[in-house]
C-alpha cells in the first residue's frame, strides 16, 4: 500500500510514491525535464499558467505509476507541496481567470508598502507577524487595481497547492497555514484578517473554506482520476506550502528545529513556540504545518529568491551546460577560498524581503579578465549564495532563531561540496544531510492526515542521515575574510540603489 506526493515548484512538478508500511520512496518522477517557463511581461514580473502545473502532475503520475507498478487501488492518500505566496483566481466555473502571480513576482511591493504604512506597523506586526509586503493578499490588491473588469468575476482565490487539490477534488479550500503565508491570517483573532481585507476592498467570501493541514480535504473524482490514471475515491489528506512542508519532510517540528533548501530560491525556516517577528520583515513568521491554537508552533523563514537560479544560470551561459552540475562543482573546488578576490552578489530572481523588498539584480565585482576562469566563476557564485544565507541568517537571530545545526535534503545546492563546507564554515553551524524531498515529504504527510500512521515518529522511521558536514576550523578565517568583502560589496550596491 502506498502513499502518493506531489511538489508543486516553479521549474517542475515532481511525484513521489512511498510505501506505507516501510516509509520507503520507491518511485519518483518531475516534469517537465527541463525547467518550466516562468513568463516575465514586464521587469519583475513571473507568471505561471495553473493549467501548466496540473499537465506536469499528471506526467509525473503516470510515470512514478509506471516505474513503481503500483496498481491505482493501492494508494490510500494522496499529499501536496506547493510553492508558496502564489495566487491564482478562478470563476463560479472554476476557470482560471488569469495566469498566476507566483512568488518571486515583485508587482506588488508598493500595495505592500501602503498597506503597511496606512495600517500602522505595529497592528500588522502584531496581528499579521509581517508587513503585508509583497505577499498573495498585496498581488491580489494588484489586480483589483490594474485589472478591476477581471477582479470583479473572481470567484474565490487559491494559492497554488489549493488550485492543484481543487483540480484533483473539485472542491476550494484552504488551510490556516497557507492563510498566514499569504498574510490573510490574524494571529491575535484566530480568524482571517478582516483589517486587511477591509482595507485591500476585499469581500470577504474571496477567501476558500479553512481545512485542518493534517485531514481528509476532499476525495478524487472520477475525472480527476481518469485523467491521472489513478481511483476515485482516493482522500487528499494534508496539503502545505514548500518551505513549511521541507522543513516537515525533514521531521523539524519542534522549537529550535532548522531546515534548508537551494534550489531556485534558498531557505532557512526555523521552529519557535515564541510570537516573535523581525520589525522591518526582512524575514518571516507563518503558520507551520502543525500550529493550532493551542500548540503554538511559527515557522521563522528567511527567503532569497536568487540562489539555485544563479547557479543554473551560470550553466546554461559558461559552457557548463553540456558538463552539467558535476563539472561545475569540480570546477569551484579547483579555485581557492574566496575565488582570487571575484565577488558575486546572487540577487537576479526579483526583489529580496530580506534587503527591504530592493532589487539590486545579481553583481559581479572584482572581475579580473587576466586572472578569472570558468572555475572562479563556479564557486563565486556558491560563495555569494552561501554568503546571501549567512546576512539572513544574522537577521534570524533578532527572532531567536539560532542555527546550530540545519538539517537539509540531499538535494540541489547541497549536492556541491564547495556549498555545503562554505555554509558550515561561515555560519559555525553543524549541516546534516537526510534521504527526502519535497514531494516523499507531502506523501508521509497525508499518511498522517488519513490516520495512516500514529505520529510522526512513526511517519519518520525510515529518515535517513547521509551525510554531516562540520565547520572546518583550519577554513573558517579565510571564509570570514571572503564573507567581509561579500558583505562590503553589497553595502556599496545598496547605497547605489538609495
Amino acid at each position: 500500500m502506498y502513499l502518493l506526493g506531489y511538489d508543486i515548484g516553479s521549474s517542475s512538478v515532481k511525484a513521489s510514491l512511498v510505501e506505507i508500511s516501510t516509509g520507503n520512496a520507491v518511485a519518483g518522477a518531475f516534469f517537465p525535464k527541463q525547467e518550466m517557463p516562468i513568463t516575465a511581461v514586464k521587469a519583475g514580473w513571473a507568471e505561471q499558467d495553473p493549467e501548466m502545473w496540473w499537465t506536469n502532475l499528471k506526467l509525473a503520475t503516470r510515470e512514478v505509476l509506471s516505474a513503481s507498478g503500483a496498481k491505482a487501488t493501492d494508494i490510500k492518500a494522496i499529499g501536496i507541496s506547493y510553492q508558496m505566496h502564489g495566487l491564482v483566481c478562478v470563476d463560479k466555473n472554476h476557470n482560471v481567470l488569469r495566469p498566476s502571480i507566483i512568488w518571486c513576482d515583485s508587482r506588488a511591493v508598493e500595495a505592500g508598502s501602503n498597506a503597511f504604512k496606512a495600517l500602522g506597523e505595529e497592528k500588522c506586526l502584531t496581528h499579521l507577524l509581517n508587513s503585508p509586503g509583497n505577499f498573495t493578499a498585496s498581488k491580489l490588491k494588484w489586480v483589483k487595481d490594474n485589472e478591476p473588469a477581471l477582479f470583479s468575476k473572481i470567484h474565490k482565490i487559491m494559492l497554488p497547492g489549493d488550485y492543484i487539490a481543487m483540480k484533483l477534488t473539485g472542491e476550494i479550500s484552504t488551510t490556516i497555514s497557507g492563510l498566514s503565508e499569504g498574510i490573510f491570517w490574524d494571529f491575535k483573532e484566530r480568524k482571517p484578517s478582516a483589517f486587511l481585507m477591509d482595507y485591500y476592498g476585499f469581500p470577504g467570501d474571496v477567501l476558500p473554506e479553512i481545512r485542518p493541514t493534517f485531514a481528509e480535504q476532499g476525495r478524487t473524482t472520477v475525472a480527476a482520476a481518469e485523467e491521472l490514471g489513478l481511483a476515485p475515491g482516493i482522500p487528499v489528506a494534508y496539503r502545505a506550502g514548500d518551505q513549511p512542508n521541507n522543513a516537515f519532510s525533514l521531521n523539524v517540528l519542534e522549537p529550535g528545529e532548522i531546515a534548508a533548501t537551494a534550489g531556485t530560491s534558498g531557505v532557512v525556516y526555523g521552529v519557535s513556540d515564541e510570537v516573535r517577528y523581525d520589525p522591518k520583515s526582512r524575514v518571516n513568521t507563518f503558520a507551520h504545518v502543525n500550529y493550532t491554537a493551542e500548540n503554538i508552533r511559527l515557522g521563522v523563514l528567511l527567503c532569497i529568491n536568487g540562489t539555485g537560479i544563479l547557479n543554473s544560470w551560470l550553466k546554461r551561459n559558461t559552457g557548463f551546460d553540456s558538463l552539467g552540475y558535476n563539472a561545475m562543482n569540480d570546477a569551484a573546488s579547483g579555485v581557492t577560498i574566496g575565488s582570487d578576490g571575484l565577488v558575486i552578489l546572487p540577487f537576479g530572481n526579483g526583489a529580496e524581503r530580506m534587503l527591504g523588498n530592493t532589487d539590486t539584480g545579481c553583481f559581479f565585482g572584482g572581475l579580473d579578465f587576466n586572472r578569472h576562469s570558468s572555475g572562479h566563476l563556479a564557486r563565486a557564485a556558491q560563495e555569494g549564495i552561501v554568503f546571501a544565507f549567512h546576512y539572513g541568517m544574522e537577521i534570524m537571530k533578532l527572532t531567536g532563531i539560532k542555527p546550530s545545526v540545519i538539517r537539509a535534503g540531499h538535494a540541489n545546492m547541497f549536492l556541491s561540496p564547495v556549498f555545503r563546507e562554505a555554509l558550515a564554515c561561515v555560519s559555525g553551524a553543524t549541516i546534516e544531510l537526510y534521504n527526502t524531498d519535497g514531494s516523499q515529504g507531502a506523501a508521509k504527510g497525508a499518511g498522517l492526515g488519513a490516520g495512516l500512521y500514529k505520529s510522526a515518529k512513526e511517519a519518520f522511521a525510515g529518515l535517513k542521515k547521509l551525510d554531516t558536514i562540520v565547520p572546518d576550523s583550519t577554513k573558517v578565517a579565510a571564509y570570514a575574510d571572503a564573507y567581509a568583502r561579500w558583505q562590503q560589496t553589497l553595502a556599496g550596491v545598496m547605497d547605489m540603489k538609495k
